[in-house]
């Protein structure tokens, strides 16, 4: 569910609205959030979009939870986890064995 919120949590906010805003006006306010809450997210992707054209080519995988300095430090970190950079190869010795043992 929307923000991992039972039927049981909605039905205690309905009832809750219903006792602090009335039964008559809680349609209009449910109404009004509505309409908020779609015009906030058609700011965010309107922002989304207009900073991946801003930024230009090579970030059209952009993500808002990328721009999180946590999550853009752990990717950039696994990026160079992922790069494969030649490691020096270290020869080993070869086994000498000890002629008085012989």
């Amino acid at each position: 569910m929307f923000f991992d919120i039972g039927a049981g949590e909605i039905l205690g906010l309905a009832i809750l609205g219903m006792i602090l805003v009335g039964p008559e006006r809680l349609p209009k306010i449910a109404v009004e959030a509505a309409q908020w809450v779609k015009k906030a997210r058609g700011l965010a992707t309107k922002a989304t979009a207009e900073l991946r054209e801003n930024l230009g080519p090579g970030f059209e995988d952009l993500q808002p939870k990328d721009l999180n300095p946590r999550t853009f430090v752990k990717k950039q970190i696994a990026d160079l986890m992922d790069e494969e950079t030649p490691k020096p190869k270290v020869k080993k010795p070869a086994a000498m064995i000890d002629p008085d043992l012989l």
